[in-house]
């Protein structure tokens, strides 16, 4: 008799040889937060595997779900929750009530969160940073590849990246290990949010100058235009003011106070005089 092999990447077997029964042993998976993050992820992954939403607001909830695998043991849990003083804390305490095999954390955090975890944990922790707009997250998810880090140090470092890399494939999603969660954290922070803040806030700049000498943004602009597209180094951004919850946040996360300058100029930009908003304005219609 051929057993063939249906198994998911979070289930493991039992073959007797004599009766030739396979009996299969199932853990879920939980996402932790059903946010702006929390929400896709656990959409997304639950088209492949058993995955449970949690939150601390039951009415994001599905309870009668989660009350009916409560009893099966956890395999990833999946934390999305927003980054704050408490978050170790917090991702300490959801260990020990879910009790799973390894947690990923997809939060944006501030830089050595996840090997301040993995110090006072006994499993693996696995950091893989988000990319994406909110609203089109779901697709976002799909389209990037999901980068992941783990400290050099971590029990069962092996088995945590193979099966992690595994689940994302039978999710459709491309996976990429960087060296250490320190890399990818920074990676997130200065290399993708706030490098984003840094262009919008030279758009600020340049617009505020070619309105104190009532020259067109957008003409002016056509210097470089040509440029970008041979060399792809003089990117022109809509000089609009940041909002939002990623780019200005996460500045916090950091503590540089040359990267605090997107924050200042963007707070100046916001006092801006009536001729400019109606600029502003015309250009968002």
């Amino acid at each position: 008799m051929i057993i063939k092999n249906y198994f998911l990447p979070n289930q493991s077997k039992t073959v007797n040889n004599n009766k030739k029964t396979l009996i299969m042993k199932q853990k879920k998976n939980i996402v932790v937060g059903l946010g702006e993050i929390g929400k896709p992820i656990l959409k997304l992954f639950s088209k492949h595997d058993l995955v449970i939403g949690y939150d601390v607001n039951p009415k994001l909830m599905n309870k009668k779900r989660f009350e009916q695998f409560s009893s099966l043991d956890t395999l990833f849990l999946h934390i999305c929750i927003p980054f704050n003083k408490k978050f170790i804390k917090s991702v300490i305490l959801l260990i020990k009530k879910f009790d799973p095999d390894c947690v990923v954390i997809h939060s944006t955090v501030k830089p050595y969160t996840t090997k301040k975890i993995q110090e006072v944990s006994s499993i693996p922790i696995i950091y893989s940073a988000v990319r994406g707009v909110h609203k089109r997250m779901l697709y976002d998810l799909m389209r990037y590849t999901k980068f992941y880090a783990i400290e050099n140090n971590t029990p069962r470092l092996k088995w945590a990246s193979s099966t992690y890399s595994k689940f994302l494939k039978t999710c459709g999603i491309k996976t990429k290990k960087l060296s250490s969660p320190i890399t990818l954290e920074l990676g997130k922070l200065i290399c993708d949010t706030s490098y984003y803040g840094w262009l919008i806030s030279y758009a600020q700049l340049s617009n505020r100058i070619a309105i104190n000498n009532k020259v067109n943004y957008d003409e002016m602009w056509l210097f470089a235009d040509e440029i970008h597209k041979y060399l792809g180094n003089r990117p022109k951004m809509f000089p609009g003011i940041i909002g939002g919850h990623c780019v200005i946040p996460n500045l916090e996360l950091v503590h540089d106070h040359t990267l605090n300058l997107i924050k200042e100029l963007n707070t100046v930009y916001k006092s801006k005089p009536k001729k400019l908003k109606r600029i502003i304005a015309s250009k968002n219609k």
